[in-house]
């Protein structure tokens, strides 16, 4: 068997029926699904029994220890010589699996990834912070499959390497957070060859509104610290972009509000412009931001809502991230999480 795909799932027994059915579509067949149930309370067993007759579907369940440590459960149950590690969240396009062949065929390799985009289906707000994570005026493109400021790691939401080197490497860490990217640096550094594959993406529902994305991309920045201590040499300069971003945007709205409190108190027309001028290049951004959105989503409604999506996404990995420094790197704490007992739900 060629391929297996591993998909660790918490209470998402909904978004478990919709990938499933989606691999029923796959133009190629020889591959086996191992589903990990960790530790629901909202089981997808009987979603995964409903297409036994359609799939080779294995279905596991263990106590809930994060997904790393389900993806590793359900890697030493899998046959397949190539592991693709899903999230629960993603839908496959029919040609997805063609494309890993072909990529594999045009060139061996020991581990890949591959982008995601937004499905037509997906709510506007899901398009939106689709369009935060992957645009090339937000993240660089590193997680869009586009050009890129640093090199491709890929992510666990859609992350494939040989079952030989995934086990000789251990799997994934114990990292609550950062997992993917922790493994996807070991894979570098243990010298496997590993790869873009730019047509074999995936549709990503990510978050569902601002709040859960807000929590999300916080625990990124903390992760970033977290393996920058494992790692040193894993921090590049783009990774310090969001921290200076949210640095960036603070400075302007409180020089912006010394000068409405000098307004107020001394003469409206000296300081009127220490009030005003400081919004220049955040409103600048914002509209680079939603003729960006509107170009590729061609929907006003999206690209207002990427505006927001955006400075969430900046600015909330930014906070994790100095947040993060400041007690690891200042005062010397140890590994640390925000939002983990609700970050699956």
């Amino acid at each position: 068997m060629l391929f297996s795909f591993v998909i660790p799932v918490f209470n998402r027994p909904e978004e478990v029926d919709e990938l499933l059915h989606s691999m029923t579509c796959l133009t190629v067949k020889d591959f086996e699904v191992v589903v990990v149930e960790d530790g629901s309370t909202r089981t997808c067993k009987n979603v995964c029994q409903s297409y036994e007759g359609t799939l080779d579907i294995h279905y596991l369940a263990k106590k809930n220890s994060g997904p790393g440590l389900s993806r590793n459960y359900g890697a030493e149950h899998a046959k397949g010589e190539y592991l693709i590690v899903l999230d629960s969240d993603v839908v496959l396009p029919e040609g997805y699996l063609e494309a890993v062949q072909d990529e594999i065929n045009r060139q061996d390799t020991d581990a890949f990834g591959g982008p995601d985009r937004a499905h037509a289906s997906f709510t506007d707000t899901q398009k939106a912070i689709s369009y935060a994570m992957t645009s090339f005026f937000t993240t660089g493109g590193i997680r869009g499959g586009k050009k890129k400021l640093d090199k491709f790691y890929p992510r666990s939401f859609n992350m494939g390497i040989r079952r030989k080197a995934y086990l000789k490497l251990g799997g994934f860490s114990k990292m609550r957070f950062g997992e993917d990217i922790d493994f996807s640096i070991r894979i570098f550094k243990a010298g496997y060859q590993c790869r873009l594959f730019p047509n074999a993406w995936v549709w990503h529902k990510r978050r569902t509104d601002f709040r859960k994305f807000f929590r999300q991309v916080f625990n990124s920045g903390i992760a970033r610290i977290n393996l920058y201590k494992k790692y040193p040499d894993s921090l590049k300069p783009v990774h310090l972009l969001p921290m200076a971003f949210t640095v960036g945007v603070t400075a302007l709205v409180l020089t912006s509000a010394a000068g409405r409190l000098l307004m107020e108190y001394d003469n409206i027309d000296k300081w009127y412009w220490l009030c005003a001028a400081p919004w220049l290049p955040i409103l600048l951004y914002a509209l680079l931001l939603f003729v960006g959105s509107l170009v590729e989503n061609r929907s006003v409604k999206v690209a207002l809502l990427s505006v927001p999506a955006a400075f969430i996404q900046l600015t909330g990995y930014g906070s994790g991230f100095l947040t993060a420094w400041w007690k690891r790197c200042v005062l010397k704490r140890d590994e640390f999480h925000a939002f983990e007992k609700n970050f699956y739900q």
